[in-house]
């Protein structure tokens, strides 16, 4: 790999580059955009940037929803030397709420965005109080939609290797989002640390359906080719929760060999995969398959491995990482080529301190790990016990990692930063232990929630409960429970209720759409239970509650739930005309283990946002061009989004 000090040197090395980013977004509707073109694209933008106010050290917000017009703010930043400030636009009030706590950490932030994403920003800024932070923004926002000429160069602003180049925001927390600040010698040490650790070679070719916003979109998927000038391939994450099958067919296409996917990305694939419809497949050319953001399952890696094997996918070539935002992503890594390699230990033997029992993978009481590999290059990984003390192999304890890749600290939060950083070590919030063949995560040091990739806190979920469902302060209790060899964690919602189950069925409906509505989850479950297990000092003890779910203890009063919840009125009600059949026909084929009628509340069922864009999909299909994913909030019934689409049809054909 060539050798940069910052981001900026190594892209401007790449205007004599050979190689080109191809942006898929359908099978017939790909645009390849050389690299070499690339800093005269961002030092055009920087000239917009610096015209709304922008020097350098300054932070803009890039908030945008095509890769194109990302990577374009990205770079235009970065050759200004502005601390860049990447946010997911999403589709719900959660993602906008988090915008403004995070507007409200910044110094004075410029904002890229578009014309859409500003309406919607301030369209809910106007319903929760936030007008005046948004009006304070305005003067210093820049929409890509209305710019039409970037051929005025902006002045290029160097940087140093130790200035931040951007801010990761953490995903999970809906209160208290915190920045990892990266700088371009964290940056350029770690992508440095995966090129060598995934052996990266000149012919190499990256696909990603990551979104930017994430670090392994980010880093591992456009830095790195970037660094080290190699073809990548980009997919909107949107475009693969429609259609996951369009990610392995473009691999195949363009002989993808470094591909990489969370858990919930390869279960989300094998759910609509069919053999018989993937006979020109070929994977022969993958060498490299990331797995990492959440815990990875042994047993979806072998099932996932094993429905590719026929399309030339070699099970060795599944590649179990561990990182993290605070390193610049990669921690450690297995060596290439080794597969997904795994330890069976007694599950009673995994709380911090104790030392790790090995046992068979039949024994009932044993619990299957993986493996994630060794530090990679410049990073150090220590277990440690709850006093900071260095732990041996093969016990249980914090994971602490340090090295040039690490942040310096959380941006502009010092407390955060004090809480995290102590004597140079970086605690990672998980908990793991060290065999001799690497490192295992066992678990989580919090009750943070995993669903689909993201990470979700208890009483964040909570909060929101109190304050849009009704639920009195302690009375809701959330948590995550994952069953062995489930890919991925349950949401339990456990509120106190003391009357008969048919009673409680409109609490847990306002419960499920609370939740689905303004975070964008399903609710799996909606227990009621007598009491709420609490410490002394009156905190929740939420890992009883998931072990009796786990054990089975509230599998009747769940039956009796889902008997009451079978009986809606109009489940079975077809439709009175062409458009309610057919919307009720796509949603009882995606909706298969929930009876929907004609006047249910999708969001009340507990849709996933995957199936809302299934559904979406198929509505897609049949009525191209009418609706918009969003329409699912102002319309979420089958009878009241049939009403709106016959409006709009009707409107398109007068």
């Amino acid at each position: 790999m060539n050798k940069f000090s910052t981001l900026g040197e190594a892209l401007a090395a790449r205007r004599s580059s050979q190689h080109a980013i191809t942006f898929i977004d359908g099978d017939n509707n790909e645009r390849r955009q050389p690299l070499s073109g690339l800093y005269a694209r961002a030092s055009g933008l920087l000239h917009h940037f610096q015209q709304c106010g922008a020097v350098s050290g300054s932070e803009m917000i890039v908030m945008v929803d095509r890769n194109e017009q990302f990577i374009d703010a990205f770079w235009a930043g970065v050759l200004g030397n502005i601390i860049l400030v990447p946010i997911a636009p999403g589709t719900t009030d959660e993602h906008r709420s988090k915008f403004f706590r995070i507007l409200s950490r910044l110094r004075q932030p410029c904002l890229c965005t578009d014309s859409t994403i500003l309406a919607r920003l301030t369209t809910y800024a106007a319903a929760n109080g936030f007008d005046e932070a948004i009006e304070r923004l305005r003067p210093s926002t820049l929409l890509l939609d209305r710019i039409e000429d970037i051929s005025t160069h902006g002045k290029i602003m160097p940087a140093a290797a130790d200035d931040i180049a951007f801010v990761q925001y953490s995903s999970g927390s809906t209160s208290d989002p915190k920045g990892v600040a990266l700088t371009h010698k964290n940056l350029l040490t770690n992508i440095d640390a995966i090129a060598t650790g995934i052996q990266l070679r000149d012919s190499d070719v990256g696909m990603s359906w990551m979104p930017l916003t994430h670090d392994m979109g980010l880093i591992g998927f456009h830095l790195t080719p970037l660094i080290c000038d190699i073809e990548h391939h980009l997919i909107p994450t949107s475009v693969f929760v429609r259609r996951p099958q369009l990610w392995l067919a473009k691999a195949s296409a363009h002989r993808a060999s470094i591909l990489c996917s969370p858990n919930f990305g390869y279960r989300h694939f094998l759910k609509t995969f069919k053999p018989d419809n993937a006979e020109t497949l070929d994977l022969s050319s993958v060498r490299v398959l990331f797995n990492g953001a959440e815990p990875i399952s042994a047993e979806l890696c072998r099932e996932f491995t094993d429905a590719m094997r026929p399309f030339g996918l070699k099970p060795s070539v599944m590649f179990p990482v561990y990182g993290l935002a605070e390193a610049s992503l990669a921690v450690t890594f297995p060596a290439p080529e080794t597969g997904c390699p795994t330890l069976s230990v007694l599950r009673t033997a995994l709380t911090p301190g104790t030392t790790v029992e090995l046992t068979d993978h039949n024994e009932s009481n044993s619990s299957t790990l993986v493996l994630v590999g060794k530090p990679v290059k410049c990073c150090t990984v220590r277990i440690a016990d709850d006093a900071d003390n260095e732990l041996p192999t093969m016990t249980v304890g914090h994971v602490l990692i340090q090295g040039d890749n690490v942040t310096r600290g959380y941006y502009r939060d010092e407390a955060s930063t004090k809480a995290t950083i102590r004597d140079g070590w970086l605690d990672t919030g998980d908990l793991g232990f060290m065999s001799n063949d690497g490192l295992v995560i066992t678990g989580r040091a919090k009750d943070i929630i995993f669903v689909s990739g993201q990470n979700y806190y208890p009483h964040d979920i909570e909060a929101l409960l109190e304050q849009h469902a009704g639920l009195a302060l302690g009375k809701v209790a959330i948590c995550g429970a994952r069953a062995e060899n489930s890919a991925t964690d349950e949401v339990i919602a456990f509120v106190l209720h003391r009357g008969d189950e048919q009673a409680f069925l409109p609490l847990a409906a306002s419960v499920r759409k609370t939740v689905n509505e303004l975070i964008g989850i399903p609710v799996d479950h909606v227990i009621p239970i007598a009491r709420l297990p609490k410490t002394t000092s009156g905190k929740i003890q939420r890992f009883k509650l998931a072990e009796a779910y786990l054990a089975g203890e509230f599998t009747e009063t769940l039956e009796k739930l889902n008997a009451l919840t079978q009986k809606s009125p109009g489940a079975g009600d077809a439709g009175s005309g062409e458009i309610e059949r057919n919307l009720k026909t796509i949603c009882d084929d995606l909706l298969k283990d929930k009876a929907i009628g004609l006047n249910d509340n999708i969001f009340e069922l507990g849709t996933s946002s995957l199936t809302l864009a299934q559904i979406y999909d198929r509505i897609e299909v049949i009525y191209p061009g009418q609706l918009e994913v969003t329409d699912f909030f102002d319309y979420p019934t089958i009878a009241e989004l049939a009403k709106y689409l016959e409006s709009r049809l009707d409107a398109a054909q007068a």
